[in-house]
């Protein structure tokens, strides 16, 4: 661990991404003691100090009922790694496992699998979500499963990809030939050798999931007012352009922090990985 974060230290955009990703889940994790004002991430209303610019009392002013932005950011970044942390660790194994067994298993179970995969990927992730949304009631949870159900053929694809190619290397012929099972040299044999496909492409999606989650709160399908979050708050603020342009262009750039931080820490791990392997 120790090492990767000095190897990723010395790329000054690996070490930008580190920074910006330390950044917002310390926001996150912290948000009721640094928040200015804690209670502004639920119902609270304060007409008299409503839609007014940045100032020193409100560094990135007020929304339209008077609540502090910049404390409602804060907050929503704690929904925004919340479902994508979740979605990941749902959507990872998943994918995973069908990956690792249609690539080492082959045969029908390769054929039945990878259809089923195929027929998801062919359906744009957006759209499944929304209509998926649009069944179920929009609460954080059901944006969590929406999102999730979207994700992971791409990890069943990458990973499958990956078994595909090692099934036919020496290790995996001399596990076969001492009479290791199926479970062994899928799990204990191939398995390692995707990790570090895995975890670049986790760190990668992280920002995705982000995005995904906000496009949704953004068109009224994700978490619901007034629960703080960067796509819905960007929404709001959108009607009020350009006038009240701090309602949009806060929540927007804590996305874009969130994003590109992860993008750039997600590059610089693959490149630590390759430099490992």
């Amino acid at each position: 661990m120790i090492r990767t974060i000095l190897v990723l230290t010395r790329n000054p955009l690996s070490l930008l991404g580190l920074i910006l990703v330390g950044l917002v889940i310390v926001a996150a994790v912290f948000a009721p003691w640094l928040a200015p004002y804690p209670t502004h991430n639920g119902a609270v209303v304060d007409f008299l100090n409503n839609n007014r610019a940045p100032s020193a009392q409100n560094w990135m002013g007020t929304d339209l009922v008077g609540r502090d932005i910049f404390s409602r950011i804060l907050y929503a970044y704690q929904i925004s790694l919340t479902l994508g942390v979740v979605v990941l660790v749902i959507a990872t194994p998943i994918g995973t496992i069908i990956g690792l067994l249609a690539g080492y298993v082959g045969g029908w179970v390769e054929a039945v699998l990878m259809r089923v995969v195929d027929v998801f990927l062919s359906i744009p992730p957006l759209v499944l979500a929304i209509a998926m949304m649009g069944v179920l009631e929009p609460t954080l949870t059901n944006a969590m499963l929406a999102v999730t159900a979207m994700w992971w053929p791409w990890y069943a694809r990458l990973v499958y990809a990956i078994a595909r190619s090692e099934r036919e290397e020496g290790y995996v012929l001399a596990a076969e030939v001492i009479g290791a099972g199926t479970p062994h040299i899928a799990f204990r044999e191939i398995l390692p050798n995707c990790l570090p496909a895995i975890i670049t492409k986790m760190t990668l999606d992280m920002g995705f999931v982000i995005i995904i989650a906000s496009s949704l709160s953004f068109l009224g399908l994700g978490v619901q007012p007034p629960t703080p979050d960067l796509g819905s708050m960007v929404a709001e603020g959108a009607r009020y352009l350009p006038d009240s342009w701090w309602l949009t262009v806060f929540p927007g750039l804590a996305i874009l922090i969130a994003v590109f931080g992860f993008n750039l820490l997600g590059d610089g791990l693959r490149e630590v990985l390759e430099i490992d392997g």
